[in-house]
Formats: structure tokens, C-alpha cells, sequence
């Protein structure tokens, strides 16, 4: 990788669009946590947790993902937990960051609903844009393998803490649970006036995508088997709806070989609008300036590329137009300071 696009990928405003909060769980605090909050862990160390890290698929991720955030209890681990990782995006460059959080993976084991929220919206706030200067939204995801009755039960919830949530998505293990199941809640929340997003098209196939749009969705995450399809392709076009890719966890996932062999790239010459992302970073080997510059230097993008990323997750992001204009802006400085 040359110098000068080097130095335009550090310099971009970065805006990360498909990011879990519970997949920021680093080593170090899942073990310092459960010491604290008394929760046994089969892990006695870093290491161990680390030689864990390899995974067959998506479910076999999730097993781990799932056994791990069981040391979350109060709203000050989810405070520290998501303090970490803005100070870890700050470093790397994240201006804006759309934030996932899973409530039912703790309300089904006693944590209080608003001890989540507000502990990860407090960060978001108090360190976050008071702090760092970095815009947020969260998003509150349903998971699929529960029932549509289950999702319902969590929206009620949320109903009295809905200035602190902009978003609802849809997440956890894809094959056999099509987005079709939740119709009536993702309409539900539509109604309250909450964007919608849901992950589509990982694993799963691209009626699946299909699926997902008829949701209202504003923007798919992952959706990287899209390109199966092509009037889907120039749906997709056509609409501008952004794909939140992932390559990273692509990858660790097994959905790609490699990151040589990622669509990512195809997807770009076709005009989607597609993003880069880190997903669960504390997983699948980095962060969002680490994805960026491995998938660049993987796939030879070139700088008109990585311009056109941001531009794209610009473009994506839940703000207002004052705030994107001023994303907009960053971004241009950026281009002027490396000369591209």
C-alpha cells in the first residue's frame, strides 16, 4: 500500500453503521467483570479466550458470544463496556458510530431492561459526544432464533426509553429464520417512529434480503449475497439501500475464504452502497481502521474506493443533514490534507 492512500485511511472520517456492543468484549474486561460480578467463566485467562476465537460458522460464534456476556449484570458494565470501545474507535478514526445492543440476551436472564440502555447510552453521551466529540444512534436488535411474541415484549419495553433509542434491527442466527417472522413488530416500531434495519443475506440467502426490505428496512447489514440475485442487485441499486458489510467477520465466519476472495470489492463496481464495518471486533481480529485497511490492501482498492466507502456510509447514517454536511466536510478535509 502506497503512502498517500496509507495516510487517507487514517485520515477519513470513519462512520461505523453495523457494530455490536456486547461484540466489543474484550478478554481483559469479560474476565475482570466476571471476578467483579462473581460469574464463573470456564476461561481462567486472556489466552485462553483468545485461543477460543475460532469459529465453523455463525452459530458456533454465537455460542461464545452469548456465554460471554453473561458477566454484563448493571448499567456500569454496560457503561464500561461501551466506554472501551469508544475510546478504541476514537483512536481509529470514528466520527459517528450506530450502535447494536441485544436486550433480551440479559432481560432473559434478569438484567434489568433499563440498566442496559441507559448504561450504554450514558457512554454514548457522557464520553462519547461530550468526550470525543463523536456522534451516536443506538439500535435496539430483536433476536431471531426467539419468537415474533418475544421481540413484541421487548418493544414494550423500550416504549418508555424511546429518546434513547433511534433504531430497531434484527439479528442472531439467520438460517431458518427469515425476516418474514417479524413483520408485525418491525411495523410496530415503525410506528413509534424507530428506523429499522436487519441483517440479511450473511448466511442466509438473498430472498432473505428480499424479505428484509419488505420490513421497511433503511439499510440491510452484511447483505453480501446479494450479487446471487440481479434484479435484486438493481433493486438495491436503484434504492440506494446501503449494505452494512462486515469483511472481517466474513471471513472469521467461513462465508468467504479469505479476504481476497471478498465481494466487497464486485459489490463497489456495481454501485451498491456499501459500507465497511467491524461488526464484533473483539471477535473477528479488529477494529474498524483494521478492517478498512486489510481490505483495502487485500482487495487493491484504490483511493477513489476508500472515499467512496465513506461517502457511502455518509450518506447511511441516522443524522440529520447538518451533521452530515459537517461529516461531509471532515471528509473533504481529509482529501485535501493527503493530496487526493
Amino acid at each position: 500500500m502506497d503512502a498517500t492512500l496509507a495516510s487517507l485511511l487514517r485520515a477519513v472520517p470513519k462512520v461505523e453503521l453495523h457494530l455490536h456492543i456486547e461484540g466489543t468484549l474484550e478478554p481483559e474486561l469479560m474476565l475482570s467483570l466476571a471476578r467483579r460480578n462473581g460469574v464463573t467463566s470456564r476461561f481462567t485467562s486472556v489466552e485462553e479466550v483468545r485461543r477460543a476465537l475460532d469459529f465453523a460458522d455463525l452459530q458456533s460464534f454465537l455460542d461464545l458470544y452469548y456465554e460471554q456476556t453473561q458477566v454484563l449484570r448493571t448499567e456500569q458494565d454496560f457503561f464500561e463496556l461501551t466506554e472501551a470501545y469508544l475510546g478504541r474507535a476514537h483512536r481509529e478514526g470514528v466520527r459517528h458510530a450506530e450502535v447494536f445492543v441485544d436486550p433480551q440476551s440479559h432481560t432473559s436472564r434478569g438484567v434489568p431492561f433499563a440498566d442496559v440502555v441507559r448504561g450504554v447510552s450514558r457512554a454514548l453521551e457522557q464520553v462519547g459526544r461530550d468526550q470525543l466529540g463523536m456522534s451516536s444512534r443506538l439500535i435496539m436488535c430483536f433476536l431471531r432464533h426467539l419468537s415474533e411474541d418475544e421481540a413484541f415484549a421487548t418493544l414494550e419495553q423500550a416504549l418508555d426509553h424511546l429518546p434513547l433509542i433511534h433504531g430497531v434491527g434484527l439479528d442472531s442466527s439467520e438460517v431458518g429464520h427469515p425476516p418474514s417472522a417479524f413483520a408485525r413488530v418491525f411495523a410496530a416500531a415503525r410506528r413509534q417512529g424507530l428506523w429499522a434495519v436487519a441483517h440479511a443475506g450473511e448466511e442466509g440467502p438473498p430472498a432473505y434480503i428480499w424479505e428484509a426490505l419488505e420490513l421497511g428496512v433503511r439499510r440491510i447489514d452484511h447483505g453480501v449475497r446479494c450479487l446471487e440475485d440481479e434484479e435484486l442487485v438493481e433493486r438495491l441499486v436503484r434504492d440506494r439501500v446501503p449494505l452494512t458489510v462486515c469483511p472481517l467477520s466474513n471471513v472469521r465466519l467461513k462465508v468467504f475464504p479469505d479476504l481476497r476472495h471478498h465481494n466487497l470489492g464486485r459489490m463497489l463496481r456495481r454501485g451498491l452502497v456499501v459500507t465497511v464495518n467491524s461488526d464484533d471486533p473483539a471477535y473477528f481480529g479488529g477494529y474498524i481502521g483494521t478492517a478498512f485497511e486489510r481490505t483495502v490492501e487485500a482487495l487493491d482498492l484504490s483511493a477513489a474506493d476508500v472515499v467512496r466507502l465513506t461517502e457511502n456510509a455518509i450518506e447511511a447514517a441516522m443524522v440529520d443533514e447538518g451533521r452530515r454536511s459537517e461529516l461531509v466536510r471532515e471528509l473533504q478535509a481529509a482529501r485535501q490534507a493527503v493530496g487526493c
